[in-house]
C-alpha cells in the first residue's frame, strides 16, 4: 500500500468516524471513486483497519483525556462508594459500557453476514441519504438534556441503535447523535455523548482485531503504512471532535446531512452510469 493512500484513508477515518457521515462508508466509497485496490486483499484490509481504529481510539482520549480520568477514577470509587455511585461522574462511566453491548453483541453474531452481505455502494449510497434525512428530522427537535442526566434508559436506547451502525453508510456518531436527539438532549450533549460511546465500542474493537492480527501476522510491507494511517486517522479524528462540539453550539447538524444527501445521491448515479 502506497503511503499517500494510507495517509488518505487516514484522514478519511478520522473525519468520518466522529462526523456524522459513516466512516466505514466512506472507507469503501473512497478506493472505489480512486480505482486502489488494496484493501480487497482480506488481510490487508483487515490490518489496515486495526490501525485506523488505534487512530481514532488515540483521537478520542486525548481530547476527552481530563474527562476521562475523572470518570475512570469516579467509576472505580463508585464500585465501593454509593454517594460516588450515585454521582453522574460515578455513575456515567459505567453506563457508556452498557451502551457498547447491544451493536458488540449484534456484529458478533451476524459479523459474517454483515461482511458478505452489506457494504455494497448502492446500499451505502442510499444508507447515507436516508439516515442523514433522519438525522435531519431529529435535529429539528427542540432538546434540553445535558450529559449528566444520561441514563439506563438512555444507555440501552443509544447503544441498540448503534446496531444499525454496522451497516456502512449508517454512521456510528450520526445515529446516535439522532438517537440522543430524539430522547431530547440538546446538541452540545448529543454530540459528546456519541463521542463518548466511542470508546468502549472502539476500545473492544481494537483488543478483538489486534488480537486475530497478532495470530495471522502483518502482511508484509504494510508496517509503515500503517503507522502512516495510525497518525493520520488520530490527529484529524482529533480536529473532527473539537469542530464538531465548536460547531453544534451555535448551529445545526444540517451541514452535514446536506453533504451526505450530495454524496449519497452522487454516487448512486455514478454507480448506475459507470
Amino acid at each position: 500500500m502506497p503511503i499517500v493512500h494510507a495517509l488518505v484513508l487516514g484522514l478519511v477515518q478520522g473525519l468520518s468516524e466522529f462526523l456524522p457521515i459513516s466512516s466505514s462508508g466512506h472507507l469503501i466509497l473512497v478506493p472505489w471513486l480512486f480505482g486502489w485496490n488494496e484493501l480487497e486483499n482480506p488481510s490487508v484490509s483487515k490490518a489496515f483497519d486495526v490501525a485506523l481504529h488505534i487512530g481514532t481510539l488515540v483521537a478520542v482520549v486525548a481530547y476527552f483525556r481530563v474527562d476521562l480520568w475523572s470518570y475512570v477514577c469516579n467509576g472505580l470509587r463508585g464500585l465501593v462508594d454509593p454517594v460516588a455511585r450515585r454521582a453522574p461522574e460515578g455513575r456515567l462511566p459505567w453506563l457508556l459500557v452498557v451502551s457498547a453491548v447491544p451493536a458488540a453483541v449484534a456484529g458478533a453474531l451476524f459479523e459474517k453476514a454483515i461482511e458478505e452481505d452489506l457494504g455494497t455502494i448502492p446500499l451505502i449510497s442510499v444508507s447515507l441519504v436516508g439516515f442523514g434525512l433522519l438525522l435531519w428530522w431529529a435535529d429539528r427537535r427542540r432538546g434540553t438534556r445535558r450529559v449528566e442526566q444520561f441514563g439506563l434508559r438512555d444507555a440501552l436506547q443509544l447503544g441498540g441503535a448503534q446496531i444499525l451502525a454496522l451497516n456502512p453508510g449508517t454512521s456510528r456518531s450520526g445515529i446516535t447523535i439522532t438517537a440522543a436527539r430524539l430522547s431530547g438532549f440538546d446538541r452540545d450533549a448529543a454530540a459528546r455523548l456519541s463521542f463518548l460511546m466511542s470508546l468502549p465500542v472502539t476500545s473492544g474493537a481494537v483488543v478483538f482485531k489486534v488480537g486475530k492480527l497478532v495470530a495471522d501476522g502483518i502482511p508484509d510491507g504494510l508496517v509503515a503504512p500503517m503507522l502512516a494511517g495510525i497518525a493520520a486517522a488520530a490527529v484529524s479524528g482529533w480536529v473532527a471532535v473539537w469542530g464538531t462540539i465548536r460547531l453544534v453550539r451555535t448551529r445545526s447538524f444540517g451541514p452535514f446531512v446536506a453533504y451526505r444527501t450530495v454524496l449519497g445521491v452522487g454516487c448512486l448515479v455514478l454507480y448506475t452510469f459507470r
